[in-house]
């Protein structure tokens, strides 16, 4: 259990520091095997889709398996391989570094902000406002602190390499047919059941986080408690609740998803009782974004140091 405290620290730091992977990233290689699987695979139905989900997410978790089990027992092999794996999945760094990038742009170039704000969400970013573009970044911090840095933290806490790997395993399949449109309705509905259960845990943990650490307690539980269950998503629910109540603001209203030709509109309903969040809240809200990330962080190694009591023999009659 210490090499695997040890190599989460060492992969978060990693991640912090030195981002994702420029070249070679494990988690696009594996993109790319879905993607060209989908095209292969793909057809209007929910059980193809979720034999599609069984492979990919079971074979990765395999492989995480068998890692695990083959470097166990050599604590500086399992530590490396814990460091390597944490921070190929983690994207803590990524996601900050695109928030400040749509925030140093906000204010002095709206256009090239909305564009910027396409590596942010899904979202038509086109005839967004400040304030809309503003909005959009909070709530993708939010989410997406919780789905990439605090629940794998927590299921590679609890789980290992096998968690580390089939979560994101999972969430990038979410991401690439997870979404409602025509193709994938129905294939991606397991894809994304098992994203919505993969970070199930990570998204509570994130919303305490934010209570505890953004300063506003009572507002954060209040939206969590009263707000959370309007949001489509349970997990993005209670995030972004948590955080629009932590940093004093609301967060929801109306998206634009969809290409041109199959565009929808979804009314979601206000998290939060602030003021409407305005381009200066991206600062605040990276940072609570890192300081939720370095508390999972510190959770989880604070429980895996724990000396695990030892069995006492029995005694023969």
């Amino acid at each position: 259990m210490r090499s695997r405290a040890l190599g989460l620290l060492l992969g978060y730091a990693a991640d912090r520091v030195l981002g994702d992977p420029r070249r070679f990233h494990p988690v696009a290689g594996f993109g790319q095997v879905a993607g060209r699987l989908e095209r292969r695979v793909h057809a209007d139905s929910r059980v193809r889709g979720a034999a599609y989900t069984l492979v990919l997410v079971g074979g990765t978790t395999a492989a995480g398996v068998l890692l695990e089990r083959g470097t166990r027992h050599r604590p500086l092999l399992h530590t490396a391989a814990t460091a390597t794996v944490t921070w190929a999945v983690l994207g803590g760094r990524s996601l900050d570094r695109e928030a400040a990038a749509v925030e140093a742009l906000v204010g002095a170039d709206l256009p090239a902000a909305r564009v910027r704000l396409t590596h942010l969400v899904g979202r038509d970013t086109r005839s967004l406002g400040a304030g809309d573009v503003a909005r959009a970044v909070v709530e993708s911090l939010a989410e997406n602190t919780s789905d990439a840095v605090v629940a794998p933290v927590v299921l590679g806490a609890v789980a290992g390499l096998p968690g580390l790997l089939g979560h994101r395993a999972a969430n990038t399949l979410d991401a690439m047919v997870g979404h409602r449109t025509r193709r994938h309705e129905r294939f991606g509905w397991a894809s994304a059941r098992l994203d919505d259960l993969a970070n199930l845990p990570g998204a509570r943990m994130t919303a305490a986080l934010a209570v505890l650490l953004g300063g506003r307690p009572r507002a954060a539980v209040e939206a969590w408690r009263y707000d959370a269950r309007h949001h489509p998503s349970p997990n993005a629910g209670p995030v972004e609740a948590a955080f629009a109540g932590a940093l004093g603001v609301r967060l929801g209203g109306s998206n634009v998803y969809g290409p041109p030709g199959e565009q929808r509109v979804e009314h979601r309903a206000e998290l939060g009782r602030g003021r409407a969040v305005g381009p200066g809240d991206i600062a605040r809200a990276r940072s609570l974004a890192a300081r939720v990330g370095a508390g999972a962080l510190a959770l989880a190694v604070a429980g895996l140091s724990v000396p695990r009591p030892t069995r006492r023999p029995r005694r023969g009659r």
